[in-house]
């Protein structure tokens, strides 16, 4: 009776054991173990600059680019796998008016914000006053 009762428990401690370690070499569900996961703001100035903000994990790669509506890549970033942290500003005054695309990848997730520039035309007054 003991020798079954000893073996039982071994067995169990044992299964509890396994189960610890390979809940501990497990890997996130959808996401390959060299694929970091990020976070960025992207957001423009009062000066008509673009800034942009990532935070990322250690251990993947990501991209950063600004491309306009043909599809040209304008700037590009590679943020390696040792970076965690990325700042810039861009300055966007000498661009032509147009859409724009600022593209954020890890190789398996990709972020697009789309930026429009436009020059408001100075409006005519609708009447004019005279003085004579």
């Amino acid at each position: 009776m003991k020798t079954i009762l000893k073996s039982l428990l071994f067995s169990l401690s044992l299964g509890v054991f396994t189960s610890m370690v390979s809940f501990a070499e497990a890997k996130p569900v959808g996401r390959p173990a060299n694929v970091a996961a990020y976070k960025a703001g992207v957001y423009t100035t009062v000066s008509g600059q673009l800034s942009i903000a990532l935070n990322k994990e250690i251990g993947g790669a990501v991209d950063i680019r600004l491309k306009n509506a043909g599809g040209t890549v304008l700037y590009s970033q590679h943020l390696g796998k040792n970076e965690s942290q990325y700042r810039t500003r861009l300055n966007m005054n000498e661009l032509p008016d147009g859409t724009y695309q600022v593209e954020i990848s890890n190789g398996v997730e990709t972020t697009t914000h789309t930026i429009t520039i436009a020059t408001q035309q100075p409006s005519t007054p609708s009447r004019v006053i005279a003085l004579n």
